[in-house]
């Protein structure tokens, strides 16, 4: 046998077996909720051993907390769309008249104030938000947990994702349900002291420090539940803004 033909059969060999490989990936992955809604795209591969290693060794995973004295002097706030004239309405009335509606597989919707959130046991974390652009800074966040939230409402057991809304009827994300329990993850209505300024996602902010800034949704007014994330979009996850980037964001 020539070497051209040897290193052909060679390659061909490794091919198939990776094929067999990543197909036995993908189906254990299913079967075990390890595959993200994005598999299918061009990173997905990678994007899939990415969530699935977190999710099995990570799973209960913290987020670095720093000390106070590391908050940045100057944290920076990204652009956002200009805000829409209901939304100008709930900040001239300081915010009063907003609303965070939680609904979906869930045994009762629930509807809840900012001041309603405040009223709840809150919790406090000073931790980065990095962003897949680069740059980053060190804040104290203060809300209160998803877990709690989501707890009024009675998550069903068939529930595997959250789907969260900006009034920006553009911006939305999604996390798995793990995520959303985990203890770090809250509705921020606070920032180093003093109430979460608009600039910064203000009146409420989906607070995700275990991933990158973009799961972070700013201005969040409605939660949805669901066992599968057809329907919403493009099936990925994500709202088109965030195009390109993992469904998963972990850091």
């Amino acid at each position: 046998m020539s070497n051209i033909s040897r290193r052909t059969l060679l390659a061909g060999g490794a091919i198939a077996a990776g094929t067999a490989l990543g197909a036995a990936l993908s189906k254990a992955g299913q079967r075990f909720g390890l595959v993200p809604p994005d598999a299918g795209g061009i990173y997905g591969t990678g994007e899939t051993l990415a969530y699935a290693a977190h999710r099995v060794l990570g799973r209960n995973a913290l987020a670095r907390e720093f000390p106070r004295e590391m908050i940045s002097a100057r944290p920076f706030a990204n652009a956002v769309s200009p805000h829409s004239a209901a939304f100008r309405r709930h900040q001239a009335a300081n915010f009063a008249t907003w609303r965070l509606h939680v609904h979906g597989q869930v045994t009762q919707p629930v509807t809840l104030s900012v001041a309603q959130l405040r009223a709840m046991p809150a919790s406090s974390q000073v931790t980065e938000v990095t962003c897949e652009e680069g740059w980053s800074y060190v804040a104290e966040w203060t809300g209160t947990p998803l877990a709690s939230v989501l707890a009024m409402a009675g998550v069903r057991p068939t529930s595997r994702y959250i789907v969260y809304y900006s009034s920006d009827p553009d911006w939305w994300e999604s996390i798995d349900i793990d995520e959303a329990m985990h203890p770090q993850t809250i509705v921020a209505w606070g920032m180093n002291g003093a109430d979460l300024p608009v600039p910064f996602g203000g009146p409420l902010r989906l607070r995700v420090p275990r991933q990158l800034g973009y799961k972070s949704v700013k201005f969040m007014n409605r939660i949805v539940l669901t066992d599968s994330l057809d329907g919403f979009g493009d099936g990925s996850g994500q709202s088109f803004v965030n195009d390109g980037y993992a469904w998963y964001a972990g850091i």
